[in-house]
């Protein structure tokens, strides 16, 4: 029986063949095996960061709860009812500055989320494509200017043209009527509840819009096109279409402002009044905050009730963004089981 050696072009195959054979595309190149410890060590380096997250935040909440004790002890949950705040008697109460908390930030999503989904709407739908770029740029630059520079310029520019062109006029015209003369009650000065919440109103505007226009943006072009197609207008396209596609993370912005409202510090400082009073309802009384009452009273606060009160003030802020957050969790929660029951 004759062997059947096999010919170098055999062996080696000819040339069409041994480029085939070299190719990266036929014979991809073996994937170099990683060191046994590496995903050991990956995981371990993970699971640390989010151990580390979780115990700074117990830190930070058990830290609040220590030094604010003596006042816990004190007042108890009447803290949040009492109005006085008297460090010379050592009578502390935080209503004041949660009312100006609340109030403050609700209007700033009142006059904030019209004007950025406005802004959305007209970048992702109405606006020119020379125009989209620099307007959108314009906006995002927005957040990027200090919230000092907001306080200062709403002190010394947007509070006196409140008071003249807005205040004053108000004032007149409802001097008398019953309860709204009231609420638009207080010195024309132009410093109070309302001018601090448009300042921050101006300051979450493109937060918020710069959310919901990236959201606005990932609607799927054939749902529009075949809107439009039907016979749509652009404010049908856009409540129809758009803001139920994108709900989610239209949501997801309007919690981003708030907590950014809520946050704040300067910019409130500077224009809220730092009054601890309670006196009316009115939008233009000067006030205080949580934030503002920190920044102001903290460091000239001696070890005692007064810094316990204040500590107590910030785990109340502690506690309101949390409840914010939880709530905005629990409505994304329902409103991706809506999408998916629907679909």
């Amino acid at each position: 029986m004759t062997a059947i050696l096999p010919t170098e072009a055999d062996e080696f195959g000819s040339g069409n063949d041994s480029k085939r054979r070299t190719s990266p595309m036929t014979n991809p190149p073996a994937r170099r095996a990683s060191a046994p410890w590496a995903d050991a060590v990956f995981a371990l380096l993970a699971r640390g960061a989010a151990v580390l997250t979780l115990s700074l935040l117990v830190g930070i909440i058990i830290s609040l709860i220590v030094g604010a004790w003596p006042a816990i002890s004190k007042y108890g949950l009447s803290f949040l009812t009492r109005t006085d705040w008297d460090p010379v008697t050592e009578s502390f109460g935080g209503l004041v500055m949660i009312y100006g908390t609340v109030m403050t930030s609700v209007i700033a999503l009142l006059i904030a989320v019209p004007v950025s989904f406005g802004i959305a709407m007209f970048l992702t739908e109405l606006a020119p494509a020379w125009l989209k770029r620099p307007l959108g740029i314009a906006v995002e630059l927005l957040a990027a200017v200090p919230s000092i520079v907001y306080g200062m310029w709403g002190l010394l520019v947007f509070g006196p043209i409140l008071s003249t062109y807005v205040q004053q006029p108000l004032q007149s015209w409802t001097e008398g009527v019953p309860y709204l003369g009231a609420f638009f009650s207080g010195p024309p000065v132009g410093i109070g509840i309302l001018s601090a919440g448009i300042i921050l109103a101006i300051m979450i505007i493109p937060f918020i819009a710069s959310v919901m226009r990236d959201v606005f943006e990932v609607t799927p072009p054939l749902l529009k096109e075949s809107a439009y197609g039907l016979g749509s207008t652009t404010w049908e396209v856009v409540y129809k279409v758009v803001l139920p596609y994108t709900k989610t993370g239209v949501v997801g912005g309007i919690m981003l402002g708030l907590g950014r409202a809520l946050g704040e510090t300067m910019a409130v400082t500077f224009v809220i009044g730092n009054m601890n009073q309670l006196n009316s309802l009115s939008v233009f009384e000067a006030a205080n905050s949580i934030t503002s009452a920190l920044a102001n009273e903290f460091a000239e606060a001696g070890e005692g009730l007064h810094q316990a009160s204040l500590i107590y003030l910030g785990l109340v802020l502690f506690f309101i963004t949390f409840v914010v957050l939880a709530f905005s969790k629990v409505l994304l929660a329902r409103l991706k089981k809506s999408e998916g029951a629907r679909s």
